[in-house]
């Protein structure tokens, strides 16, 4: 008997893959066919946007005139800043004593004394008419040295090397460079010798413990020096504040004028200059922290020199100057809102499944869980990036044109600019990953959203309310996700400017980089977690 052969059964319908592209595809499918995700996307990016306009618009206030004039408002009543060669707001106020310098020179000096006067009250703003009450005691960054300026007027290139209340020896140039000398206070059994040395746009700066061994600190590269400079002396001492920091209320203080007075030997001028070599003293700029406090007086070679304010970048935040001044982190002030709609679909692209029992038919289609998982954040992570990039886009593009023309924005860099928009982008998908994974190990909607609006939204917001004392907030921006904030830092703290560097006023203690690292590390911990649980449970 002969066994007939079986001809085995074969689909008509192609054979299809199964890879992870294709679970990708899946995922993407299910999230935009769900119309109220979808809708709590745009949301979420109407309401970034909506929010940073208004930011945009909010300085639209009025104010009152000086001197009995008609009322102003909006960009009238924003602060008029000094602008310094790189386009950056300065303050440039200090007691010059001068000779013109024509070309290349050399400038020595040896300063035996820095000493200074503090206010005794500090009940609020000072008024430049009061003679306040003064105490001994020296600013920390009071300056006395020797300065190379292209003109007197403010806000013009400058390289200048000087003894500091607390910082020793330093060379400062163009308001924002700063680089270390000798260290230590100066005084009679302890002087320091300074140099700047001219060599066309090129300007060194030298200092000495003894006058006979120089030692190098730095040189910088003025362009666009003119032939005929002013150099010489200068003295200026940086506003008084005092800071407290309360539960509930986050850092405040007042501020008032401080003076310094340095005493200068040995001024020893070379190069061409006009004869008779008379020096010359004024009072650079004014304002309500320097009211042209200053003066000089020469003996037998010595020059005692005192002065008030400071020669250094502007600072945002609450010790940085009042009205309307935003920087374009104020413009993304909606991102908090933006993440909280953002947070719900996230956590909704996985826990829907659950509530409606379809996480059996995705697992059973693709039994490998952790792929499943790794998919829906490709997906949601991917999404939420678009989503976030074309909020922050339109909030910083829009929302700086809205500004300008009613306040005074901290301008920045084409490359800082594209640092916050794209890194916000990638602060939003990382925070909908985290949802995910969060979702996933809770399987609760509201559980899951409230457990990371807890962990990343809520101590962004304490902290830029100023709710908490800075210290603390200065803690919980370092260790939480929201770390990653630090992205959207539009302007550097500066280590020679004393202020508040807070959330509160745009500032984190970690990096751009580090800070979106933090959250990163947040959210691979948290999707890990979701991946192990969803191996070990049943759908």
């Amino acid at each position: 008997m002969t066994t007939p052969t079986i001809t085995p059964y074969r689909s008509a319908i192609p054979e299809g893959r199964d890879g992870f592209a294709q679970l990708v595809r899946a995922e993407w499918t299910k999230l935009r066919t769900v119309r109220g995700w979808i809708i709590g996307a745009i949301i979420a990016a109407l309401v970034t946007v909506g929010l940073g306009w208004f930011a945009g618009v909010g300085g639209a206030s009025s104010c009152s005139s000086t001197g009995g004039g008609p009322a102003r408002s909006g960009r009238a009543c924003a602060p008029q800043f000094t602008e310094g060669p790189g386009g950056e707001p300065v303050t440039d106020n200090f007691y010059f004593v001068r000779q013109p310098l024509a070309g290349n020179g050399t400038i020595t000096v040896q300063v035996t004394s820095l000493t200074g006067e503090l206010p005794i009250n500090t009940n609020g703003l000072g008024n430049p008419n009061q003679q306040l009450p003064m105490r001994p005691g020296l600013q920390p960054w009071a300056k006395a040295g020797l300065i190379i300026k292209d003109g007197t007027t403010q806000g013009s290139a400058y390289a200048a090397i000087m003894v500091t209340g607390d910082h020793g020896v330093r060379l400062q140039s163009d308001y924002t460079q700063d680089t270390p000398g000798l260290p230590g206070a100066v005084s009679a059994a302890n002087p320091r010798w300074l140099r700047l040395t001219r060599s066309g746009d090129t300007i060194t700066g030298y200092d000495s413990a003894d006058g006979t061994h120089w030692t190098q600190v730095g040189t910088v590269r003025l362009a666009g020096l003119p032939p005929t400079v002013q150099a010489g002396l200068f003295t200026t001492s940086p506003i008084y504040q005092t800071l407290t920091e309360n539960f509930g209320g986050g850092s405040n203080g007042s501020e008032e004028p401080s003076t310094a007075t340095g005493v200068f030997d040995q001024v020893n001028l070379q190069g061409s200059r006009p004869a008779g070599g008379v020096w010359t003293g004024s009072y650079i700029g004014g304002g309500d922290f320097a009211p042209g406090i200053g003066s000089y007086r020469q003996s037998q070679g010595r020059f005692t020199v005192s002065g008030s304010g400071d020669i250094a970048p502007v600072v945002s935040g609450p010790s940085g100057p009042g009205g309307p001044v935003i920087t374009i982190a104020n413009l993304l002030i909606g991102t908090f809102a933006g993440l909280i709609a953002l947070i719900v679909v996230a956590t909704l692209f996985i826990t829907a499944e659950y509530r409606r029992g379809l996480i059996r038919t995705t697992l059973a289609a693709s039994p490998r869980r952790g792929r499943v998982l790794a998919a829906k954040a490709v997906v949601i992570g991917s999404a939420s990036f678009v989503t976030g990039l074309v909020a922050a886009a339109a909030a910083v593009i829009v929302g700086e044109d809205i500004a300008r023309s009613r306040q005074y924005i901290f301008p920045v860099s084409w490359a800082t600019e594209l640092r916050i928009i794209v890194g916000t982008a990638a602060l939003i998908a990382v925070v909908a990953v985290l949802a995910l994974a969060v979702g996933a190990m809770v399987r609760r909607s509201a559980a899951a959203v409230t457990l990371v609006i807890a962990i990343v939204v809520l101590p962004y917001f304490l902290a830029i309310i100023a709710a908490l004392p800075d210290s603390v907030a200065d803690w919980i921006v370092r260790l939480t996700p929201a770390a990653a904030f630090a992205v959207q830092q539009a302007v550097p703290a500066y280590p020679q400017v004393e202020a508040i560097y807070s959330p509160a006023g745009g500032y984190y203690p970690l990096p751009a980089w580090a800070g979106l690292l933090v959250l990163v590390a947040w959210a691979a911990l948290a999707l890990t977690a979701g991946i192990t649980l969803l191996r070990r449970r049943d759908a």
